[in-house]
């Protein structure tokens, strides 16, 4: 358990310094005014994974980061509202910045197991990416034209 602690808390050290950077460049948000909501996030990702390891359910380690994160930002909960308020300062895409790099990564690390995968899960990555981009769109249309902004 402690070699995988150590091996989670590396991959959040090098995902929270791109994502600081990612705010930085993206969102003009200086590294100091994000460090401190990226240590929160990274400690609930941290407690997450390690509560999914503990834990003999078989729960995934995102619903337990999930319900930490809903917990700990209730109003009236202790210091909720100082975590609200660093964690504001972290955009979203500067979250994912770092977390799409690193599947690539991964998927390039492993070319010969995605080969193994074969050219059927090619398309059905393509379905499901075409089908998310068109049922997103569709949404928001019928959302535009209901609010008559369309």
């Amino acid at each position: 358990m402690s070699s995988k602690v150590t091996n989670w808390i590396l991959t959040l050290c090098v995902v929270g310094f791109i994502a600081l950077l990612s705010n930085l460049i993206g969102y003009n948000t200086s590294m100091l005014k994000g460090l401190p909501g990226i240590l929160v996030l990274m400690l609930i990702a941290l407690v997450g994974l390690i509560l999914s390891n503990v834990i003999p359910l078989n729960i995934p380690s995102i619903a337990y980061i999930g319900i930490i994160g809903l917990i700990i930002t209730i109003p009236g909960f202790p210091g909720s509202t100082y975590i609200v308020h660093w964690t504001e300062k972290v955009d979203l895409m500067s979250l994912a910045t770092p977390v799409v790099a690193y599947a690539g990564v991964s998927i390039g690390n492993s070319w010969a197991d995605f080969a193994k995968l074969g050219w059927k899960t090619i398309i059905v990555g393509m379905v499901v990416l075409i089908s998310t981009y068109i049922g997103s769109a569709v949404v928001a249309e019928i959302i535009l034209r209901i609010q008559g902004l369309v």
